[in-house]
């Protein structure tokens, strides 16, 4: 299943019929239109970057740096968002489902080392653009694009970019349109990580 990604787009993705057949949010009309990753802006890959793995070129799939950190807070009683990278996120968003269990995080660990064995860094990331929900009912780059900004992927400015990376965390509960003031600030943080991590040159990298 995994090689088969490295050639073919994914249909739909375990979350996406989650999403759909669940009723803890209601009904919903799934938006998700794929783009190939020429087609989607770079500000936007980017950005996911800086928001989400700025160690997505270096490591194998997991940042054990950031795992450490947020065990060491854990142990603390210090509460911190979790160190999942975009492969594992890209792993959860096709195969598995968002509860939290023991089995699900053995098969996350399973699914991140095939997919990062079996498919180079530039297509992990075009999937994870084109899967990874940016709003209720809405995955993919291209999709949230024309919801939020009217506006296809490729003509994202770097700001808009910024604030939809900005709204990965809880894509369902954070305004971007218009963004309020802790978007706002989060979005500007992006931009400032991206300029430190290279920007265009970054994407060579991959």
């Amino acid at each position: 299943m995994v090689l088969f990604l490295r050639w073919f787009n994914p249909p739909t993705t375990a979350f996406m019929l989650q999403r759909l057949y669940s009723d803890e949010f209601g009904p919903v009309r799934l938006q998700h239109e794929w783009r190939d990753f020429l087609q989607i802006a770079p500000s936007l890959a980017l950005s996911v970057i800086a928001s989400e793995d700025q160690k997505f070129a270096e490591h194998w799939g997991f940042d054990v740096d950031a795992i450490q950190q947020v065990l060491e807070k854990r142990q603390a009683g210090k509460s911190m968002r979790g160190a999942s990278t975009i492969s594992q996120q890209l792993a959860k968003n096709i195969f598995l489902w968002p509860s939290r269990s023991w089995l699900r995080k053995g098969l996350e660990v399973y699914f991140t080392g095939a997919i990062e064995l079996m498919i180079p860094k530039r297509r992990i990331l075009e999937l994870y653009l084109n899967v990874v929900e940016f709003g209720d009912g809405i995955y993919g780059a291209e999709s949230a694009a024309q919801a939020i900004f009217s506006l296809p992927a490729i003509a994202l400015s770097r700001e808009q970019a910024a604030l939809l990376a900005a709204r990965l965390p809880a894509p369902k509960r954070y305004q971007i349109n218009p963004p309020t003031d802790y978007m706002r600030e989060r979005a500007a943080w992006i931009m400032e990580q991206t300029k430190q991590l290279g920007e265009a040159a970054y994407l060579k990298r991959l």
